[in-house]
């Protein structure tokens, strides 16, 4: 039998669902015969998931989990909240976050061709058999963010939202535990687009100075005024569009007497410390993806059929 082509590996996965390691081994057994190959694996019950990669899966789980100086925010979902909910798949989001803390996988791809933390298969394998032979639904390893250094977290709602913050400070993890966790619980309730003003794109200002400026256009009470007027009125609003979507510039959900960078120099003082929030990732689960609606009676009817 000649060596088994990286092509026909793909085709087979690309037709079934089914992952890299199984679909190597199912065209070895059958000779690189692919119709046999997809017979064998069907056989195995691997793949049932082919069925199943086409529905979407909407649902699932935010995860964050730290472990010393490094964190994962990662998001996996399924078609059901049900299953989204059983000890299998919390079981596997776990060793996958720390598969990607063990071993830094580039992307999804490469995470799968990892062996999963814990186990000998990898966790494309993992996945496969997890979809196909105990969840019975789509499953899909959708996105994660792996992050170095002084880390805090918050995951809302048994993971509908998941915040990861990175703090730039002297002190340890336990020490601003509550300030970082604060941070993410601001993240998690507003859902600020930009940390800081700074990454708040040129022109993404422009277009909103534009907005602005045809709105006052429109203003009976504004029109008339001197232009340089209305560019002064301008960038007054803009100092507010910096203050709702800036996440240090909002006003600080616990004392809104304070913005969010006030409220962690107000603390840093108290610790007598420098503490810098220098990243922020938010997940929301199902965030972007299209959700199927079914109507009852025609779910029911292709169960029937």
């Amino acid at each position: 039998m000649g060596k088994i082509s990286v092509a026909d590996i793909k085709a087979l996965m690309k037709s079934t669902g089914v992952g890299m390691m199984d679909c190597k081994k199912a065209l070895e057994a059958n000779e690189g015969d692919m119709d046999k190959a997809i017979e064998f694996l069907r056989e195995k019950g691997l793949a049932t998931q082919a069925k199943k990669a086409d529905r979407a899966a909407a649902e699932g789980v935010v995860a964050a989990v730290v472990n010393g100086n490094v964190g994962v925010l990662l998001e996996v979902n399924t078609e059901t909240d049900f299953a989204a909910n059983t000890d299998d798949i919390r079981n596997f989001v776990n060793a996958v976050a720390n598969t990607i803390i063990e071993k830094n996988p580039a992307d999804v791809e490469a995470l799968k061709a990892e062996t999963i933390s814990g186990g000998t298969g990898t966790v494309g394998e993992a996945l496969t058999e997890l979809a196909g032979m105990k969840i019975r639904e789509n499953i899909v390893i959708r996105r994660f963010t792996r992050l170095e250094g002084v880390l805090a977290s918050y995951i809302h709602n048994g993971g509908s939202i998941g915040v990861m913050v990175k703090l730039d400070t002297d002190l340890s993890a336990e020490q601003v535990s509550t300030i970082g966790k604060d941070v993410a619980m601001q993240s998690a309730a507003l859902n600020a687009p930009y940390l800081c003003r700074e990454q708040v794109p040129a022109d993404t200002l422009d277009k909103e100075r534009e907005i602005m400026l045809a709105q006052m256009a429109e203003d009976p009470k504004m029109a008339n005024k001197p232009e340089q007027v209305r560019a002064k009125i301008v960038e007054g609003k803009i100092g507010k569009y910096y203050s709702e979507n800036c996440l240090l510039e909002q006003a600080f959900v616990k004392d809104d007497k304070l913005s969010v960078q006030g409220y962690v120099d107000a603390e840093a003082k108290k610790l007598g410390a420098s503490i810098k929030v220098v990243d922020v990732i938010r997940y929301e689960r199902g965030e972007g993806i299209e959700k199927k609606e079914d109507n009852l009676a025609d779910e029911v009817a292709k169960m029937i059929k």
